[in-house]
Order: C-alpha cells, then sequence, then structure tokens
C-alpha cells in the first residue's frame, strides 16, 4: 500500500510538472562559444599526442614512397604476409610498391590485418572517424586484429564538431548509415578488472599519415 502511495505522489509530480510550465531562469547561455581552449599547436602533433596516448601506433609519412616503406617494415615486425584492403586508391600503392593484399570478401574474415581510409583524424581526441560510405564497409574496421589507417593532413580537424559538419557536407544528399569514432586499440575491462586488448576489434590500431602536397 505504501508502495502505490509514493508510485501515486511521484505520478502527480510528473503530471503537474507538465502541465505548469517553468520559465526558463537561464536565458543567458551561450551555446555557441567552444568549451576548450584553442590548440596552439600543430594539428597533427596535436592528435600524435592524443593518439599514443590512448595506445595507438602512429606513424608520420612524407609521402607515399615513404608509407610503402613503413607498411613493409610494420608488415615484418607483425609477421604479416598480406593485408586485407578494399579502398581502390590504396589498392594502387599496393601494386604499385609490390606489397601482397587480398580484396576478396572471403578472405575478411581470417584476415589478421586491414588497411583502410577514414573520414577525419580529429586532434583533440586522438580519435579517428570512419563512415559506412567508405569502400571498406562497416566491418573491416572490427573483424582483424590489426587496424591500419591511411590518412592524409588534409583530414585533420581539431574538434568532433568540425569532423561532424564536414560529414554532413560531404554526404548532403545521403548520411552514411553509420558513423563511427575509433579511440585506440580495442579494450574491456568488465572481467576481474583486467585489462584485455582487442576484446571487441583490433588489438592494434596503426595510423600513417601522409603529408598532402
Amino acid at each position: 500500500m505504501d508502495e502505490s502511495t509514493s508510485r501515486e505522489k511521484v505520478l502527480k509530480k510528473i503530471r503537474n510538472a507538465s502541465i505548469s510550465k517553468t520559465v526558463n531562469p537561464f536565458t543567458d547561455i551561450d551555446f555557441t562559444s567552444p568549451v576548450y581552449n584553442e590548440i596552439t599547436e600543430s594539428l597533427d602533433l596535436a592528435f600524435a599526442e592524443e593518439f599514443t596516448r590512448i595506445a595507438g601506433k602512429f606513424i608520420f609519412c612524407e609521402d607515399n614512397s615513404e608509407f610503402a616503406t613503413n607498411l613493409k617494415a610494420v608488415m615484418e615486425s607483425q609477421g604479416l604476409k598480406e593485408v586485407f584492403c578494399r579502398e581502390p586508391v590504396l589498392c594502387k600503392l599496393l601494386e604499385a610498391a609490390q606489397i601482397p593484399y587480398s580484396s576478396e570478401e572471403k578472405n575478411l574474415l581470417p584476415a589478421r590485418a586491414g588497411l583502410g581510409t577514414c573520414e577525419y583524424l580529429i586532434a583533440r581526441l586522438g580519435s579517428i572517424m570512419v563512415s559506412s560510405k567508405q569502400a571498406s564497409g562497416r566491418r573491416m574496421v572490427v573483424y582483424p586484429d590489426i587496424h591500419i589507417v591511411y590518412a592524409t593532413t588534409d583530414q585533420l580537424v581539431p574538434d568532433l564538431a568540425e569532423a561532424l559538419a564536414g560529414i554532413k557536407d560531404r554526404y548532403a544528399g545521403g548520411m552514411p548509415s553509420v558513423i563511427s569514432v575509433i579511440s585506440g586499440p580495442s579494450r574491456t575491462a568488465d572481467i576481474e578488472k583486467t585489462l584485455v586488448m582487442g576484446a571487441h576489434g583490433p588489438r592494434d590500431l596503426y595510423v600513417f599519415l601522409v603529408e598532402r602536397p
């Protein structure tokens, strides 16, 4: 009986609140000014600092030739015989550099490493924005143990707001069904508070940032 009475009291308060509208006492709140301080260092340096802080592996490349050289070194260190890639531009780069790769759908699930692009790099967060509109699709950023991202310096933005605005402008005719922000390798500490890497996605996350002329 007491429980029912308490419930009725709560419902009565909700009904009264919905009927009696109160005037907002905070009419001068500024919702447009930036919340964070402006980034004073270069965006590539800011991104690299935040990205490595969350266990990402950052590699800067002056051009595509250096990207190919560094990618070969990573593949050798990880014992990779090939990478999975479905981005046409990157496939051409891999072919020119004679780097083994596969783009067949049947090879995605068993692939140890996947190479793809991104929409933006968010400097303040050290995060990577990807979408389902990319040739890699939704699954490539989740299935392989090693996720390798090819990005260029013109994809760097200071904050999440700029990245979302850019996505909105780029796909004004039809937004992607999925927009994801990746912050470091997959991890969880749900089981006995023990940190486990690669629980729900890649165990290792690389970003190759290539200088855009």
